[in-house]
């Protein structure tokens, strides 16, 4: 009785079956290679030679040679199409590693801004500032991500900084000024979400940025970039902005007092309804911005450039202007019985500055250095001479 082999026996004949199939398709295909090779390389050198003599007698030396010519040619052109297709293997291969090294380089940086978003939340200051300084980072390597990061750090600031102050630990908004610590002092994660705000916006894309209603009370703003960013109602007292860009920056209703705006730009920002009261404009470009029925009283603009300012009905009672240039201001209403000015002070055609009580006196001369001013941490504000 023969002996039975099973399935096994018959899985073992098909792989048999198809590694004979296999290898005789590759013996066929290296066989066809070959005869290709040998057609080219030998019968089709001498057939493009025939041709081009078409039957004209030549040495048997001389059509040799030409026949290797030929086989010459071959070979460079098959060789450079090697090449060709070597270079064009390589690029494809080049481009797969590089979607590779992009898509993970995509997956991380997901992931950091994931777990700097979640520290935000947490309890521990240290932590919330280390999630703003990730965030600061990422924004800085990836541009893709550097909108919702500023966003990010605006809405951060608004919850955490409201104005009218909501939580019972921070100063009341009737505080005097004196007695609050500076912004770094108080709520050190808000400075450093203000100064990473401040930097980043300088090459944002977006042309808005919310931070209306927060307090900012004795902030550390010195050189950043704020330029068409809404700070409308925003309270900003004491704050430090020297040298500080606030282009075309909303800030309708602020409170500015006492802040030092020493050589900042404020070029066509919008200042209506503002309190400068005693605030510093020394050397300020406040060209073409708004000040329509702004408090600037005790406010400090000396050599600030106003040229194209509109100070309708602004009240500038006591305020220095020695050495502003107010040549083409809008002057229209403007309050100004007080005020100093100096021989350096341009005023507009046929504008009569003595009779709106303006003082003549002395000018004050070059500026000290902003590096013999008191440090914002030890600063403190004089009293107001004048009230609501």
């Amino acid at each position: 009785m023969p002996m039975e082999t099973g399935e096994p026996g018959r899985g073992r004949r098909v792989w048999q079956d198809r590694l004979v199939r296999r290898r005789a398709a590759a013996g066929l295909l290296a066989g066809a290679g070959l005869v290709i090779l040998g057609t080219v390389f030998v019968v089709l050198p001498g057939v493009v030679v025939d041709h081009d003599l078409a039957g004209a007698s030549v040495a048997a030396q001389d059509r040799l040679k030409a026949v290797n010519d030929v086989r010459t040619t071959l070979l460079q052109v098959i060789g450079g199409l090697v090449v060709l297709f070597g270079a064009s293997a390589t690029w494809r291969q080049l481009r797969v590693s590089q979607d590779g090294l992009r898509a993970t380089q995509e997956g991380y940086v997901t992931d950091r801004f994931s777990r700097a978003v979640d520290q935000l939340g947490s309890d521990k200051l240290d932590v919330r500032i280390g999630g703003l300084h990730a965030l600061w980072r990422i924004a800085e390597q990836s541009a893709r991500d550097r909108e919702a990061i500023i966003s990010i750090q605006a809405a951060y600031l608004r919850t955490h900084l409201p104005w009218p102050p909501a939580e019972p630990r921070s100063p009341a908004a009737d505080a005097p000024i004196n007695d609050i610590a500076p912004l770094e002092t108080r709520a050190a994660d808000a400075q450093v979400a203000l100064t990473a705000l401040g930097v980043l916006c300088r090459h944002r894309e977006q042309s808005w940025v919310n931070l209306s209603l927060t307090d900012l009370r004795r902030a550390d703003c010195d050189g950043l970039w704020f330029p068409e960013v809404n700070f409308d109602r925003a309270c900003m007292e004491a704050a430090g902005l020297y040298h500080a860009n606030l282009t075309q920056a909303s800030l309708v209703s602020i409170n500015l007092r006492h802040a030092d705006l020493t050589t900042a730009i404020l070029r066509r920002a919008r200042c209506t309804l503002g309190d400068l009261r005693a605030a510093t404009l020394v050397e300020t470009d406040v060209r073409d911005a708004d000040f329509t029925e702004t408090d600037l009283r005790e406010a400090n603009l000396r050599k600030a450039d106003a040229r194209g300012a509109v100070l309708h009905r602004a009240d500038l009672r006591m305020a220095d202007l020695r050495g502003t240039d107010l040549s083409t201001a809008d002057l229209l209403e403007a309050r100004l019985a007080g005020a100093l000015a100096s021989e350096h002070t341009r005023w507009p055609a046929d504008f009569d500055h003595t009779a709106a009580g303006v003082v003549d006196t002395d000018d004050p001369g070059p500026e000290p250095s902003p590096l013999l001013q008191p440090p914002g941490m030890t600063w403190q504000a004089p009293p107001l001479r004048s009230t609501q």
